[in-house]
This record gives structure tokens, C-alpha cells and sequence, in this order.
């Protein structure tokens, strides 16, 4: 996707325009306002944390374009790699104990704890090259259709930054704001980062331990079930299934209303259970999943089919790749 010169013009003089006044602007004040009744912030250093941030037109520009709008063959395309695989095993490999005790303690398998952080930052190896505090702010101040969201997430970066007595310009990310190996959101970090390790420091920065036990305290709190199934692939039948691919994510239709309607599942599921038809997009047609809960609750890290498919494909190619011994 391009931009148009048109519009390229305005975004440079909108940043141009914000970045001079961008403390006299009304919504950072009430911002700052709200800060400091409700945390009890000095306002002179929210004016000194705010007033060095640059907005960046480069985090507009990406969050206009993310890989969740390409069809699923380009999006698979993405993740699914041998060097990816084999990443995955080796950091199975590396950081096998705490992998396996957090699958114990959470629930979740291990290939699954690796396979989102491969998806995430390829093992910790690209968490972002984006300041947090420029990313959150940009996106707070100057991206009204999700400016409530990332008010929220600025509010909880800067919270965090202060428990933990880091400086918020130093902190680097993606482009919407995720942070460390598991990329986890501000909010994320305060609620379900944990210390697997116990070694007195919650650092999902620098620390796998640390960010394994989180990936599997956060699904685990977001409702994973235990020896449950993730996903299961369908065939259709040549009737309109339109009826069938409810909006959203949530399983909200029983198996054996699909099996009614046609659709076969490739593994036997209870009749009674909650399912999402999904129709993935193939260069030569599409193809047919039944998502369980578990896939839902992977759809919770990143509210996305696509990503909870990345996620579920690559950890079977991992757990084969890790079983192979190569």
C-alpha cells in the first residue's frame, strides 16, 4: 500500500505541527492532569517525559499496514520457514527445563510457550527498533481510531517504567508498543509478566526464564484448558456456508450444528463443543479449520485468526523438528 503524495504532505505537517506543541495540546494536558491526581506524578516530570518524545509518522504508517490484513498464504509464508522451525527447536533445546516446568505449572505445552515467542521476536532476536514512550505516544495523541486504547497502554507504560525504575526513553519496542521477548503491551507486563526464575527481577527483556513462565501465565489466565485441542481442519460442503462464518473469534456454534450443515471435521470432536469455521485464504482456494477454545485463547495474545494459525502451525513443526533430534 501507498500513500498518496496529498496525503503524505498532510502527515508531515501534522508531526511537524505536533511535535512543536505538543505539551499545549489539550488532550496531553488532560492527559498529564489525570496522571497526576489519579498516581500521584509530579506534572513537571510528565512535562519533562512528554515533552522529549518525537512523534513518528513511520508508526502511523505501520500500524495502517500490519501483516494481519495479508491473506493467509502470504501471512503463513511469513512464519512457517525452516530457519524459524529449527529455531524453535533449538531454543527448546536451550531453555528445556523452564520450558517444561512452565507447561507443568500453566497448562500449556511447550511448543506452544516456543512457538509464540518465535512468532513474536524470533526468539528473542527481534523485539523492535521503536522508542516505547514515542510509539504509545504517537499512537495515544495522534491516531484517533484507537486513541482510547493506547491512552490507556501510555498510562500503564509509564506506571511501569516508574515500579521499576527504568527510564521510559530508553525502552525500545514495536512500532504499537510491545515490549521484550514475548512482546507483551504495558498492561500485559503488569498483569501476567511473572519471575519464573525467582531471582528477585520481573525482566522479560533479557531473561527467557522470565519470559516463558509469562507467555504461559497469560494464556493460562486468558482460560487455556489443559489436554484440550487447539484446532482441527474441516471440509465443506458445496452448499453456502456463509451462515457459518459467525463474526469474531469466540467459538459460538456447536459441532454438531457443523456436522448438520455439512461440514466434516478432521478429527473427532464431541458433538456438543464450541466451534469457529475458519476460512483461511490459499492462492488456489481456501481451506477449512474448526477452532476450538484453545485457539481462541490464542487469538487472545493478538486478536487475530491468522496469528493463532502462525502460532498453532509452527508449533508442530517444531514439536517434530525437536522429536527428530535435529
Amino acid at each position: 500500500m501507498k500513500f498518496s503524495a496529498a496525503i503524505a504532505v498532510c502527515i508531515l505537517l501534522l508531526f511537524s505541527h505536533a511535535r512543536a506543541d505538543l505539551l499545549q495540546r489539550a488532550e496531553v494536558v488532560s492527559f498529564i492532569n489525570d496522571m497526576v491526581a489519579e498516581y500521584g506524578y509530579e506534572a513537571t516530570e510528565l512535562n519533562d517525559v512528554l515533552g522529549r518524545v518525537e512523534l513518528s509518522e513511520k508508526v502511523i504508517a505501520a500500524i495502517t499496514r500490519p501483516a494481519e490484513a495479508f491473506p493467509w498464504h502470504r501471512y503463513r509464508a511469513i512464519f512457517i520457514k525452516p530457519g524459524r522451525i529449527r529455531g524453535g527447536a533449538e531454543f527448546w533445546r536451550r531453555n528445556q527445563a523452564q520450558l517444561e516446568r512452565a507447561a507443568e505449572k500453566y497448562g500449556v505445552p511447550v511448543e506452544i510457550l516456543v512457538a509464540v515467542i518465535g512468532v513474536e521476536t524470533k526468539y528473542g532476536r527481534i523485539t523492535g527498533g521503536f522508542k516505547v514512550i514515542n510509539s504509545l505516544s504517537t499512537l495515544a495523541f495522534d491516531y484517533p481510531k484507537r486513541s482510547r486504547f493506547f491512552t490507556s497502554e501510555l498510562k500503564h507504560f509509564l506506571l511501569l517504567a516508574r515500579e521499576q525504575s527504568l527510564d521510559p526513553h530508553t525502552l525500545a519496542g514495536s512500532y504499537a508498543g510491545a515490549m521484550g521477548i514475548p512482546q507483551f503491551m504495558p498492561s500485559s507486563y503488569r498483569a501476567y509478566a511473572v519471575d519464573f526464575d525467582d531471582d528477585g527481577l520481573t525482566d522479560i527483556w533479557d531473561n527467557p526464564a522470565d519470559a516463558i513462565g509469562s507467555v504461559g501465565n497469560y494464556l493460562k489466565e486468558h482460560g487455556w484448558r489443559k489436554g484440550a485441542g487447539i484446532t482441527s481442519p474441516a471440509t465443506v460442503p458445496d452448499s453456502d456456508i456463509s451462515a457459518l462464518l459467525t463474526k469474531g473469534l469466540e467459538p459460538k456454534l456447536a459441532v454438531a450444528d457443523m456436522t448438520e450443515a455439512g461440514v466434516t471435521a478432521g478429527t473427532e470432536l464431541d458433538a456438543s463443543e464450541k466451534v469457529k469455521l475458519l476460512e483461511l485464504e490459499n492462492r488456489d482456494g481456501n481451506e477449512y479449520w474448526l477452532a476450538r477454545h484453545n485457539f481462541y485463547v490464542i487469538t487472545r495474545y493478538n486478536h487475530s485468526a491468522l496469528y493463532a494459525m502462525a502460532v498453532y502451525q509452527l508449533a508442530e513443526a517444531i514439536r517434530e523438528q525437536y522429536q527428530a533430534g535435529t
